[in-house]
């Protein structure tokens, strides 16, 4: 994800004053820090289980091999891109049992930016929403129910997120059209799509990454994470339709009543262009049939169906080979239907991949820290610490604390690709120390990051969508921090319900 700020006519704008460095540079550092600890702290080793975890209890320390602080540090990001770790080229197998570099999940994601690249450009998911703002008019209020649960759906299959600045502008103008404010548009976007991601079910980018770095399967603990999107999106229809009904009867009691008559001026003249965007064609309708379909197949692939006692659908044990083959094939047959010429759909492909090149850089930089600390031989020392801290806690204060050191964790972290790359190898095996699923971890990771994204000034899915609305940064916190509160409590809940059903 990128860093920067717009302005209001989207344009970036530069920040004054102390930022934050990007995730690259965070995550860099990180590796540097952590081969300066390969002098440091005491090398160590557990025994493995038949499925390459560690056995609780069989710590002990081995010679220490510390890291080349700045050759290696270099060659981590490369190592973890092929699955390498070693200065002999050895390959690690650790925690799932099989070869897992960031080459394989780099690659996956290139090619679902390339997805999804090809179906923004067909205008199919555009048209689609525009055909429901259409639809409503008159019923506005009706638009926020229906337009969030549209968004958390993208949020949760697909990660929907900068693919939602293309709509802040019909969404605000037709809203303040009706009577309600630019916040209440925003809010139906921002949260619509960040509580999808939040409560992400089969979203590649977060649940399906961290799964696999965790070592279990992605339908694993999907129940779970369909309470949470659905109770956390109904959270947020309460809250957002709960203000825009207020500002409906009494504009004065709009957060942004001062900036009510410069808004309808500025949104005025782009309602005729709104209303244009609503042209759903038959071809539409088709690609936006085939563009659910892939997350359908996704799905049918990779649950271990025999597993679950369903033996009427066969199980592929898809793995991200599998899942790539599977975008890369549906990114053509959108473009058969779209009727895309070999040029057009070519030059969609890989400018949608260009788009998510940032994120599959940043995986490669986050696998790096993980080849430091398994060739320092720091990692189950790590893990060692850890389990003597946590080792007279419950399951429930164990997962809840979990959640807890994922907030800050997302914060310098933001992207969840990165976040997951970085945390699962170390996080999940901490939960077989305190009898705790990993799928558990998986949804603490998910639910801590989805909620700091809603608010991270280092988010340009924040910042720019803020910005096109012309809703300033600090009237957003000052919005959304109660709901923050009620979704945190939402997951905590069903984290903890989740670990005491499966103790």
């Amino acid at each position: 994800m990128t860093a920067t700020t717009a302005d209001a006519s989207g344009a970036p704008e530069k920040k004054r004053g102390f930022s934050l460095p990007s995730a690259y540079t965070i995550l860099f550092i990180l590796i540097v820090i952590v081969a300066i600890l390969t002098w440091i702290i005491p090398a160590g080793a557990y025994q493995l289980d038949a499925d390459g975890s560690p056995v609780p209890g069989t710590y002990h320390q081995v010679e220490q091999n510390p890291a080349r602080i700045i050759v290696d540090s270099l060659l981590a990001p490369i190592q973890g891109m092929y699955g390498i770790e070693g200065a002999d080229g050895s390959i690690s197998v650790y925690n799932s049992g099989e070869l897992f570099g960031a080459i394989d999940v780099a690659l996956f994601i290139l090619v679902i930016g390339g997805f999804l690249g090809v179906t923004m450009q067909t205008g199919a998911i555009q048209a689609g929403i525009g055909r429901v703002v259409q639809r409503l008019r008159g019923r506005e209020q009706r638009m926020i129910p229906i337009l969030m649960a549209l968004f958390a759906l993208g949020g949760t299959t697909f990660g929907m997120a900068e693919e939602s600045l293309a709509f802040y502008l019909l969404i605000v103008t037709v809203m303040i059209a009706a009577g309600y404010d630019a916040l209440t548009g925003a809010a139906m976007i921002l949260l619509g799509a960040g509580i999808g991601v939040l409560g992400s079910t089969i979203n590649p980018f977060a649940t399906r990454i961290a799964s696999g770095f965790a070592g279990t399967s992605i339908s694993t603990g999907l129940v779970a994470r369909i309470v949470i999107l659905v109770v956390g999106t109904a959270a947020g229809i309460w809250w957002v339709s709960r203000y825009a009904g207020r500002v409906h009867r009494d504009p004065s009691t709009s957060l942004i009543a001062a900036d009510r008559e410069a808004n309808i001026e500025h949104f005025k003249a782009d309602a005729s262009d709104a209303a244009a965007t609503a042209d759903l064609t038959s071809t539409h309708k088709v690609v936006l049939a085939a563009f659910f379909l892939a997350f359908v197949t996704m799905i049918v692939g990779v649950i271990p169906w025999s597993d679950l006692g369903i033996y009427r659908i066969p199980t592929h044990f898809w793995w991200f080979a599998e899942m790539t083959a599977s975008f890369l094939f549906f990114s053509i047959v959108i473009g058969f239907l779209a009727r895309m010429s070999e040029g057009r759909f070519t030059s969609s492909f890989v400018d949608g991949a260009r788009d998510l090149l940032g994120v599959a850089l940043i995986i490669g930089i986050a696998r790096g820290v993980t080849v430091v600390m398994n060739n320092g031989q720091i990692t189950d020392t790590v893990l060692n610490s850890a389990e003597q801290a946590l080792a007279n806690l419950g399951g429930v204060a164990f997962i809840n604390i979990m959640y807890g050191l994922f907030l800050p964790l997302s914060f310098l972290i933001p992207s969840s690709s990165g976040l997951a790359t970085v945390a699962m190898p170390i996080m999940a095996p901490l939960a077989s120390f305190a009898n705790v699923p990993p799928d558990a971890i998986v949804t603490a990771y998910q639910t801590a990051n989805g909620l700091v994204n809603l608010i991270t000034p280092t988010s340009a899915v924040v910042m720019g969508g803020l910005a096109i609305a012309r809703v300033p940064y600090g009237t957003w916190i000052r919005f959304v921090l109660p709901l923050l509160a009620i979704l945190a409590v939402i997951s905590m809940v069903v984290l903890s319900v989740v670990v005491i059903v499966k103790a």
